[in-house]
């Protein structure tokens, strides 16, 4: 589905990321581990054509990323949902106007969406507070809703940045929960985070590979959990 292939990324006049070689098949699970600044959230998007390599080439679904025009970029985002770190909402609509916006941004008619967005809703347990503005929310409800706004549009490939990183441990388990239940329904799933103790807790429930960055490059940091 994704594979970056002897990918390389330099900015300001350093490496950043160099000869990274990784596919992401369909139905796998992925966890993307390393230090603070080594270029996990980079790797990210390089892997949704966020950012475009300075050496090597993408390829997602077959594609080559760096070829697409605007247009063709926007229609295979639409296969690939994304988790932000910073989860950005706008403020002045409520909790479920916020999730449906990539509908509207698509050209879909909401009316019609409506079951689907009420049961989006309800899966990630956000039902009681879907006229709720983003300032009202808590941390694991923002994460909970940016979730679901990247998984509104069924995508292939769900990537998540951090997930976890400002909620307590029983929300962290909750929002894992849900991208496993994902990934048993045929999604990918990568996720980054430097919560190993989030890693461990995935064994029982997923097979995934873990990839650590470290020196620029990229390793498997251990089989299967």
């Amino acid at each position: 589905m994704i594979e970056l292939d002897n990918v390389g990324y330099s900015y300001g006049g350093g490496e950043l990321l160099s000869n990274l070689s990784v596919r992401l098949t369909p139905g796998s699970f992925h966890f993307l581990t390393g230090p603070s600044g080594a270029g996990k959230t980079t790797l990210l998007k390089l892997c949704y054509g966020a950012l475009h390599p300075t050496a090597g080439q993408v390829r997602a679904f077959e594609t080559d990323m760096r070829k697409l025009d605007r247009d063709q970029t926007a229609l295979l985002r639409r296969r690939i949902g994304v988790v932000h770190q910073d989860c950005r909402f706008l403020d002045h609509l409520t909790l479920t106007e916020n999730v449906a916006l990539p509908l509207l941004v698509s050209g879909r008619d909401l009316s019609s969406e409506t079951d689907n967005l009420n049961e989006l809703m309800q899966w990630v347990g956000l039902s009681g507070r879907a006229d709720a503005r983003p300032p009202e929310l808590s941390g694991g409800e923002r994460q909970r809703a940016a979730l679901a706004r990247a998984v509104i549009m069924s995508p292939d490939v769900v990537i998540a940045d951090e997930p976890t990183g400002n909620v307590d441990w029983e929300m962290s388990q909750r929002l894992l929960q849900l991208l496993v239940e994902l990934n048993r329904m045929g999604k990918t799933v990568l996720i980054a985070t430097h919560d190993l103790s989030l890693i461990r807790a995935a064994k029982s429930q997923v097979q995934a590979r873990v990839l650590r960055i470290a020196n620029r490059q990229l390793q498997t940091a251990g089989a299967d959990l």
